[in-house]
């Protein structure tokens, strides 16, 4: 393998950041994005793009014109819609490097688009948050390419390991681990939160610490506050998700944690929007996010 020519879809904070880090490693690199053809939300990225030396391109076509490497990182939802977009356009021997949390069963709906169009596609499951990592993020890859470009991306500074093959794999693990610390996330939430209303956090924790010694409960409540409060819409989509991958393990194996995982993470996303937690800093108490949410519940 040897690329030229990066291509990335998506410049949100994973796009941002995977740009930045990979536009070194190849002759050019260019971005799109849906918000480019949205003139109130076009401003802001577009200007990123600028200043960080990452072309914009004024759509799907124009990118895949280019590239000879598309990694796609966007919302869950949107996973397959990329995939098609891609498909009309990409050209044949390119690699489609999926970032997107996905189910298995999406993303072998979005790698036949792809090979129909002749282009290879690569899965990727990104294990933990990215920011603090930046490419460095651990990330496993699943495809008949999946090790040869595993080689190449370690040799760009990346961490990444191919586990498999066969397409799924590398995504079963991620939305399995999902399911986990997504759940753990809206446990705290609602947990943390329902305790501060009674008035007993200070003796909930107590004996969480007790149980989980090696925890710091009150710094992880706050952590996992401010992520959901920050991307609870990206982790809803996600946990959706996770709940088909739930779904496609067996008939009638139904996703109950999962969906309920979901709801959680979309009722904190919308009292984001709605703009109940303004002003909170980011080193904000998990009380002071959990008092938000009071406020924003509905009084009897």
């Amino acid at each position: 393998m040897n690329f030229q020519h990066l291509g990335m879809v998506g410049y949100g904070e994973v796009g941002r950041i995977f740009a930045a880090g990979l536009k070194d490693r190849v002759a050019g690199a260019s971005t799109w994005d849906l918000k480019f053809e949205t003139p109130a939300l076009r401003e802001a990225p577009l200007a990123h793009a600028a200043q960080a030396g990452v072309d914009a391109c004024t759509s799907m076509a124009e990118l895949c014109g280019r590239s000879d490497l598309i990694i796609s990182a966007v919302t869950a939802s949107n996973t397959l819609a990329v995939a098609q977009g891609a498909a009309a356009h990409i050209r044949p021997g390119a690699i489609f490097l999926d970032l997107n949390s996905a189910s298995p069963g999406t993303k072998q709906q979005a790698a036949a688009l792809i090979e129909a169009a002749g282009a290879l596609y690569v899965e990727a499951g990104v294990m933990t948050s990215v920011p603090p990592y930046g490419i460095r993020v651990p990330m496993l890859l699943g495809g008949a390419r999946a090790a040869e470009l595993a080689a190449l991306l370690n040799g760009w500074g990346m961490d990444v390991k191919a586990v498999s093959e066969q397409l799924g794999v590398a995504s079963a693990i991620k939305m399995c681990r999902s399911v986990m610390i997504k759940g753990l996330e809206a446990l705290v939430i609602e947990s943390y939160t329902t305790a501060r209303a009674y008035g007993v956090e200070d003796h909930v924790l107590p004996t969480l610490a007790e149980t989980f010694p090696s925890i710091d409960w009150g710094r992880q409540g706050a952590y996992f506050f401010s992520r959901v409060v920050q991307h609870g819409q990206r982790r809803a989509e996600e946990m959706r998700e996770a709940a088909n991958t739930v779904r496609e393990a067996g008939p009638g194996f139904q996703p109950f944690m999962a969906s309920a995982i979901a709801d959680k993470q979309q009722w904190v996303a919308d009292q984001a929007r709605a703009g109940f937690f303004a002003g909170l800093g980011k080193d904000a108490r998990w009380q002071d996010y959990a008092d938000r949410l009071l406020d924003a519940a509905p009084k009897p």
